[in-house]
């Protein structure tokens, strides 16, 4: 009887404790909730959230993983805003990109140090410049350094500096991080007053590009 009384007694807690659980299924949505204030009460735009869940959502990701994705998105957010906190007309792009560079690994600082000097037309795209250099294994101060000299030489030089080219418009190599070439601009995107599709291989009087099997050898 003893035995039967203490099974009768487990499964009463067992089910007593199913709504507890069900409910907790829930909390994935509590920390949205709470993303959602947080960056509300911070200054940060919401909308920059909401896309991010709406993309993943319509990606069919787990709505924990989606909570998680937006907690990491409104600490980058705020610790961006924060970095370029003092400027007039932030717009949700500057913020959008400097938290992209905060996640790339940039500190405070030197988004601060960026923002400062960049024009306020041109800020957004200096910040992703910035960024795109340091995730190609730049140095977040040499980064720097080379986003203030190719803003004072103009548009132009920004944009390649940002696409992976120096500032005369000339693919670059290593950056000398021992992690190899830096390949140019991104195969969608076609590198200053060249053609978005891939060049062929010189078959004339030179070697054969690496990798190409149909070199005539």
């Amino acid at each position: 009887m003893k035995i039967l009384y203490a099974i009768a007694i487990t499964v009463l807690l067992t089910a007593s404790a199913l709504p507890a659980l069900a409910q907790g299924g829930q909390s994935a949505q509590e920390r949205v909730d709470a993303a959602m204030a947080r960056a509300r009460s911070q200054g940060v735009p919401v909308s920059l959230l909401e896309s991010k869940m709406a993309e993943g959502k319509a990606k069919g990701v787990p709505l924990d993983r989606i909570a998680a994705a937006i907690e990491h998105r409104e600490a980058s957010l705020e610790r961006a805003a924060e970095a370029m906190k003092g400027h007039e007309s932030i717009t949700e792009a500057d913020l959008s990109v400097g938290g992209d560079a905060v996640e790339a690994g940039v500190s405070p600082a030197v988004l601060k140090a960026v923002t400062d000097s960049a024009p306020r037309e041109r800020r957004a795209v200096a910040i992703a410049a910035l960024t795109e250099l340091v995730q190609r294994g730049t140095a977040p101060d040499a980064a720097l350094a080379r986003v203030r000299d190719a803003l004072k030489r103009g548009p132009d030089a920004l944009a390649a500096v940002g696409g992976g080219h120096d500032d005369h418009g000339a693919a670059r190599g290593g950056e000398g991080n021992g992690r190899g070439p830096t390949p140019g601009p991104p195969a969608n995107v076609p590198a200053p007053g060249g053609s978005s599709q891939p060049r062929k291989p010189s078959t004339a009087g030179g070697a054969a590009n690496p990798g190409n099997g149909r070199s005539g050898r």
